[in-house]
């Protein structure tokens, strides 16, 4: 039974667990399989990550030229080292979590990632970045495609999307539901207590007759009764204590659900998650504790180190990558808000046991030279260095174990990017 993405979204747990279930034993499977899984978390940085404030070149004197009020200043990065242009770089004094772990050899930060003639918009950007092809930004997503390679049949948790509707960076033939909260992904019923046990126990007893002469009841009632256990699934993860604190914010308590759906080993082996707010047209205040990029960093930062703790705690940091990206960086210069607008290249950045840390990549020369071959447009922002589809190729080929060029419709490979 086929549904479209539009009705899989509005139907949400019901639509997925009625047209996508699994034989009972693949869930034992990957219960046994535990922690010798490998887990692809996908982070997007909704908005356009501000790479100059995120990872800054502060012995670049045009960078505070064109900076004047939000360049980071120079005696408060956290410095990560020099590239290998010899660019000295470092992070945004928010981020000592993420500066512990780069010290760790854990962190990647990949710089000037993009592609040609890049668009500014945040939907097309959005789509272009999901599907890895910027010339079909209606295609179905790259992590989509991966899942859709798997051999049959797939598990019907091997995918987790934390959001409440489903990113393109997912769509595909192969459904993910959509989990906001493990706890409140369950059973529905407009009764509580006793009748709502009743009614799922009378669901399961209408379920368990599987009438062979009638193969579409068959079907439906037969994936009735693998959807009952996918929820049983799911509620182990409502159950997980963590290790550590995480931060009460949402993109806090989706990586403390992540980090749950791993340590019980229910079988995802792909999750979604985001941050939003990387529009930072005004106010931007990269500096100021309570200004709107500090603040973007503090929530990315406690995230991410709690959620790197909990996992190294629990033997699933090694097994674990979590890749970001953000539908375009942001312009060079400030505009008169004390914020940037819209822009080309950008940074991410890779976390993981088994990454290979460091800084990828070459920092752009900021100079205002309208032939700075590191900038475009007059000069006014960032021009790529590396195909951001490189970056998907090394985690589809080094990390998923699949052939890159079919999910991705070429070769992109870039031996450089060694980070996994």
């Amino acid at each position: 039974m086929k549904v479209t993405r539009r009705q899989f979204v509005k139907g949400g747990v019901a639509a997925f667990t009625v047209t996508f279930a699994a034989p009972e034993f693949l869930s034992d499977l990957a219960r046994a399989q535990g922690a010798h899984t490998r887990n692809f978390v996908v982070l997007n940085l909704s908005g356009g990550n501000d790479a100059l404030s995120m990872l800054v070149p502060y012995n670049d004197p045009f960078y505070y030229s064109r900076r004047p009020t939000i360049g980071v200043p120079a005696g408060q990065v956290l410095q990560v080292g020099t590239d290998s242009s010899r660019v000295a770089l470092g992070l945004h004094p928010r981020l000592a979590g993420l500066k512990q772990i780069f010290d760790q050899g854990r962190l990647a930060l990949i710089q000037r990632t993009g592609y040609e003639n890049q668009s500014r918009s945040h939907f097309l950007g959005t789509d272009i970045w999901s599907t890895a092809d910027p010339n079909n930004s209606q295609a179905l997503g790259w992590v989509g495609r991966y899942l859709d390679s798997l051999p049959s049949p797939v598990d019907p948790l091997v995918g987790w999307n934390t959001t409440a509707a489903l990113p393109h960076v997912l769509a595909a033939r192969t459904a993910v539901p959509a989990i906001a909260s493990p706890a409140g992904y369950a059973f529905v019923s407009p009764n509580a207590g006793a009748e709502a046990v009743a009614e799922r126990n009378t669901a399961l007893r209408i379920a368990s007759h599987v009438p062979v002469d009638r193969p579409e009841l068959a079907f439906v009632y037969g994936s009735t009764q693998a959807a009952m256990a996918t929820l049983d699934r799911v509620a182990t993860v409502a159950q997980y204590a963590p290790s550590v604190t995480y931060p009460n914010t949402g993109f806090g308590q989706a990586l403390r659900a992540v980090a749950g759906a791993m340590n019980k080993g229910i079988g995802t082996r792909v999750f979604y998650v985001t941050t939003g707010g990387f529009d930072t047209h005004s106010a931007q205040n990269v500096n100021a504790v309570n200004g709107a990029y500090y603040n973007l960093m503090a929530t990315l930062n406690d995230g991410l180190l709690a959620f790197h703790d909990d996992l190294k705690n629990q033997g699933l940091l090694d097994d674990t990558l979590v890749l970001s990206f953000s539908e375009f960086g942001r312009r060079i210069s400030e505009n008169g808000s004390a914020g940037t607008d819209h822009g080309a290249a950008s940074v991410m950045l890779a976390m993981g046991g088994k990454v290979s840390g460091g800084l990828y990549g070459t920092a752009a020369n900021l100079n205002t030279d309208p032939a700075n071959p590191t900038l475009e447009n007059a000069a006014g922002d960032i021009h790529f260095e590396t195909d951001f589809r490189a970056v998907y190729a090394r985690v589809l080929d080094n990390w998923l174990g699949t052939d890159s060029t079919r999910v991705l419709g070429g070769n992109f490979r870039k031996a450089s990017l060694s980070f996994v």
